[in-house]
């Protein structure tokens, strides 16, 4: 099952507990977010204006290798939280604003919780 459909049937979590096989489907992205890189790359893509940033712009900010970065942008796509596009030869990277709506939705809770 993907991601979005598993996030989608998932209620918030102070709603009911999710079952073993959303939580072994949501886990990925959690995984993901938990890495300081990982999370700096998202915060790139994300505050960049036009929604968008250049492969060139985000391996510029960190004092890495470009394989390194490569892999880290390759495991933010594969949890679904980056998309990309080619043009030449740059790589562009945009947020898919559905996962963190719903990651968003799934983590929700009222203040009286």
């Amino acid at each position: 099952m993907e991601l979005l459909q598993i996030l989608e049937c998932s209620p918030p979590l102070v709603r009911q507990p999710l079952d073993a096989g959303q939580a072994a489907g949501i886990a990925p992205v959690f995984k993901a977010l938990g890495d300081p890189v990982r999370l700096r790359i998202l915060s790139i893509v994300a505050s960049h204006s036009g929604g968008e940033v250049c492969v060139c712009d985000i391996t510029g900010a960190f004092e890495l290798s470009q394989p390194t970065i490569s892999h880290h942008l390759k495991v933010l796509k594969e949890v679904g939280l980056l998309t990309s596009e080619r043009r030449a030869s740059w790589v562009y990277y945009r947020l898919v604003p559905e996962t963190l709506t719903e990651l968003s939705a799934l983590l929700n809770t009222p203040a009286t919780v």
